[in-house]
């Protein structure tokens, strides 16, 4: 007691609370949390100078020092939406081993980002990038069947029965196709195809044409739920807007 006051002991700093792994790397805006997951069991991720590889490590951010090979990971204080238009020849990943353009030297981002799925190397048009996992996640689930929309450019003239049998399902290796919108594009003869989908298999498109007898010359994918790339010159990256944000999250049943 001093001077008849009560002295306080002042109050230990709050232990931060212990997260798994896998999801402080999503945290971190690393990858999602599957990737992430690839990634401990890879033996890529230290914590505190130590490999690890157990699913269920977990670390308290701010005490534990995360290590992915020779980088610290620590986490992003703002998520990050954008979109690219992407362009052709561009491969959707980080690095390419032959040393062939990738999409991440188009995107401009102040925190490290990456693609939401993939599109391959001749496909152009809209690619979503985020740092936040779980959104990246929940996109590319299929449970959410978020639509993605493409215009695809065939060899020859799409056959009516054909178009009907795109709208009912296509059977590939991975099953049969859902249901799926489609449109003739005016004035091309039939040989231009709007399609819309709500799974995100390798190659999907192409492959539901090519099982069909059709050769796929262009596709372009216009959107991804809410998001288009209209006004959006190719190879260029825009954030999403609060609203395309808001949308795509409550498509896959995120709250605010």
């Amino acid at each position: 007691m001093t001077g008849g006051r009560l002295t306080k002991r002042p109050s230990a700093p709050p232990t931060p609370a212990a997260v798994r792994i896998n999801r402080y790397l999503s945290l971190c805006g690393v990858a999602s949390r599957r990737k992430a997951e690839a990634l401990i069991l890879a033996g890529n991720v230290r914590v505190n100078g130590k490999v690890v590889t157990a699913l269920g490590t977990t670390v308290r951010p701010g005490r534990d020092k995360v290590f992915l090979q020779d980088s610290e990971i620590v986490p992003v204080d703002l998520p990050l939406y954008l979109v690219l238009n992407k362009p052709k020849d561009t491969i959707t990943t980080a690095h390419d081993e032959r040393g062939r353009a990738t999409v991440m030297e188009l995107v401009r981002a102040r925190h490290r980002v990456f693609p939401i799925g993939r599109l391959d190397r001749q496909t152009t048009g809209v690619l979503l990038f985020t740092n936040d996992g779980d959104f990246a996640h929940r996109l590319m689930h299929p449970r959410y069947e978020v639509p993605k929309a493409y215009r695809v450019t065939c060899d020859k003239t799409v056959e009516r029965e054909h178009c009907i049998q795109l709208a009912k399902g296509i059977t590939l290796k991975e099953g049969t196709t859902a249901p799926a919108e489609i449109l003739i594009v005016t004035g091309s003869r039939g040989r231009e195809i709007g399609i819309t989908i709500h799974e995100g298999w390798n190659k999907q498109v192409r492959r539901m044409f090519e099982t069909l007898g059709y050769e796929v010359k262009k596709l372009d994918r216009v959107a991804y739920g809410p998001v288009t790339k209209e006004g959006l010159p190719r190879g260029a990256t825009r954030p999403l807007t609060a609203q395309e944000v808001r949308r795509l999250k409550t498509m896959v049943g995120m709250e605010e």
